[in-house]
């Protein structure tokens, strides 16, 4: 069996190209996620598509960059297949895992999405850096939760009623971005002050 493997980086973004090209290359099942790659958690799709296929299916996707994080996830991502004897294409790299060439193709190609990927962020950073030293960068917004919302989620999250995923994802917030609230939300009750969230 042919699976598919289609990711968009926001809920906006729209993965009606991909799933046509997947329809033409007879692609049978299609696992669709909509998360960043840089995700370290979420992907959900992918890992009940990892658990999904089995010995002689394979595994098809638009490029390496709809996968995986970098080469290490890629190449990980890879031999969890391997181990299970499916294989891998990448249709924008002409990667096929059942040939040496292919195997070979995808350690360079993996090696040259990650470096891609670390010159935009040094780019990004550089720009970032020109822009705070010329007065114009401010940083990124606070997020703005209500204040009642997060003392109910946290609550229950404190409870056990809830796990901490279920509790970010209700508002809406990274883990690092979660915990930063929440100890702001003790340190705040710790002094008296009734938890300020905003």
């Amino acid at each position: 069996m042919k699976v598919g493997y289609v990711r968009v980086s926001t809920e906006e973004q729209n993965t009606a190209r991909q799933e046509a090209h997947m329809e033409e290359l007879g692609v049978e099942r299609i696992f669709l996620e909509k998360v960043s790659g840089k995700a370290q958690r979420g992907r959900d799709q992918l890992e009940e598509m990892l658990s999904f296929v089995r010995e002689g299916d394979v595994v098809v996707v638009e490029s390496i960059s709809r996968i995986a994080r970098n080469t290490k996830d890629l190449l990980e991502i890879v031999e969890r297949l391997k181990e299970k004897g499916v294989s891998f294409e990448s249709r924008k790299e002409q990667i096929d895992t059942d040939t040496p060439s292919g195997q070979f193709m995808l350690i360079v190609f993996g090696a040259m999405a990650q470096l891609e990927r670390e010159y935009i962020l040094d780019r990004q950073r550089e720009g970032i850096e020109i822009a705070r030293q010329n007065g114009k960068y401010k940083g990124r917004k606070p997020i703005a939760v209500d204040r009642e919302k997060f003392q109910d989620v946290y609550r229950r999250w404190k409870a056990g009623e809830i796990k901490g995923v279920a509790a970010m994802r209700e508002l809406n917030m990274r883990p690092s971005t979660f915990y930063r609230r929440v100890r702001e939300y003790e340190a705040d009750k710790a002094c008296g002050q009734g938890g300020g969230v905003g």
